[in-house]
């Protein structure tokens, strides 16, 4: 693991705790950088290092796709303007084979040394189904249970307003109920997605099937129904 703070930092306004480099860029790039721009401290916890994604003939192997996937989350939170960033290596595509326990207590950790206001994750369909997202979403959602009630941090899932087109994931889709205009920051969120270069085919399907949520970011909080 490799962070780039001291703990002894003040609290995190936002902190995110996801399995994937990009995942923090197309659904709350735009709050981190309003939270940012009004002098509050945000972090991001990545939980492997994206060596299974697609590499678009950019590159050779999983080992080289990391190394450029790193260099792309750097370049995206040097635009975000994001510098607590936290680093993990568990192995991508395959969370759901790891067992649950190291992932909670990174997520558990992560959320008592930093003491987030509220920590975002993916929500129990991972949004898309994607096995890793559903087992990051268990484990983020398992620490912040395993937390005394009254030290927990707010808990956001991505949320859309649009349903998922597959029935089963339809079925577990929740709705948002917390939503932000980051119109303000449109520009520079395009240029944060931008430098994930490798991940172009994802940026089109996101742009494709959730425009709007490039200027208005959705979440669903935890409790607050």
């Amino acid at each position: 693991m490799t962070a780039s703070t001291s703990p002894d930092a003040a609290p995190l306004k936002l902190l995110l705790i996801l399995p994937h480099p990009d995942d923090e860029v197309y659904g709350a790039s735009g709050t981190l950088m309003t939270y940012l721009a009004e002098g509050h401290a945000c972090g991001l916890v990545t939980l492997t290092r994206g060596e299974a994604g697609r590499t678009l003939g950019l590159c050779d192997g999983p080992e080289e796709l990391a190394r450029m996937r790193a260099a792309e989350l750097a370049a995206c939170l040097e635009v975000i303007g994001l510098t607590v960033h936290e680093q993990h290596t568990f192995p991508d595509k395959y969370l759901q084979r790891e067992p649950l326990e190291p992932l909670i207590e990174v997520a558990r950790e992560a959320m008592v040394r930093w003491r987030p206001e509220t920590v975002l994750a993916f929500p129990p369909n991972g949004s898309n189904g994607h096995p890793d997202h559903v087992t990051a979403h268990r484990a983020v959602k398992a620490a912040w249970d395993s937390l005394p009630e009254g030290e927990r941090p707010r808990l956001w899932y991505y949320a859309s307003d649009t349903p998922p087109e597959n029935e089963e994931l339809r079925a577990a889709w929740i709705a948002p109920n917390v939503r932000h205009d980051v119109s303000a920051h449109v520009t520079r969120k395009l240029q944060a997605i931008a430098c994930h270069r490798s991940q172009a085919l994802s940026t089109v399907d996101f742009i494709r099937k959730f425009p709007e949520r490039i200027t208005t970011e959705t979440f669903y909080e935890v409790g607050l129904d």
